[in-house]
Order: structure tokens, then sequence, then C-alpha cells
């Protein structure tokens, strides 16, 4: 079973999980009308998007290490998840709302409706979550 079965399996109504192993609560990603949610939320709190490739070695060991970051003080942060795959109009949406270049693994945190910083590859397990609370 694939971590994303894990994550988005089990029926449940926002398509986020709590997954045991992890202190992300996956929101899954996957509508153009999500984007106007997220800049409405960034302008109380930081918004994380993770972009992931489900045929990409890289992106599938990236995404692990990015989960590892994630200390229980972290838990409240809103973490989106899109499978660019499948959504591919979202992904290029968030690429143009937010002006980034397209990466793939690529994560982006939004503050006040614009992207304050964005990371990709193995970049990404660099990032300094507690920066952004």
């Amino acid at each position: 079973m694939s971590i994303f079965s894990n994550i988005f399996g089990g029926g449940e109504k926002s398509g986020a999980s709590s997954n045991k192993n992890t202190n992300i609560n996956w929101i899954l990603l996957n509508a153009l009308e999500q984007l106007e949610t997220i800049k409405e939320q960034s302008k109380t709190e930081s918004i994380f998007i993770f972009k992931h490739s489900t045929r990409c070695g890289i992106s599938r060991m990236v995404i692990k290490q990015f989960e590892n970051l994630f200390e229980e003080s972290h838990q409240k942060i809103k973490v989106y998840y899109l499978d660019l795959l499948s959504y591919r109009n979202v992904s290029d949406e968030v690429g143009y709302t937010f002006q980034v270049q397209h990466q793939s693994p690529q994560l982006l945190i939004i503050k006040n409706g614009v992207c304050v910083y964005h990371a990709s590859h193995y970049d990404i397990t660099q990032t300094e979550l507690s920066r952004f609370l």
C-alpha cells in the first residue's frame, strides 16, 4: 500500500487524514476554488503546499523526509497535498497564482496571499519549518 493510500484512504470527508506515522495533517488540494481558501487562510497563518509527482522516485523520497521534519509542535500547520499528475490544472494555477515556476517535488509557503518561500527537490528537506510559524 502506498503512502498516499494511507494518507488519503479511508473515505474521510475532508480528504485529509491523521496518519499515525506523521505529525502532518494533510489536506488534499484538488480544486481551483481551494486556492482562494488558501489565500484567505494565509492572512492569519502560514499555509504550506506540497506538490508531488506520484511517478517520481525523488518525489517519493523527499516527501518521506519532509514528513520527518514535522514535530508534534507542527501539527497545526495546514499542509495541502497536490498530486500534480491527477490535478494538472490545479498545479498550473498554483504556479500562476503564486508566481512560482513549476518544479516537482515542490514546497510553497503562502503568507498574506503570496508565496514567501519555495523550494524543490532535496532543498525541501532543508526547510526550517519554525521560521514560518
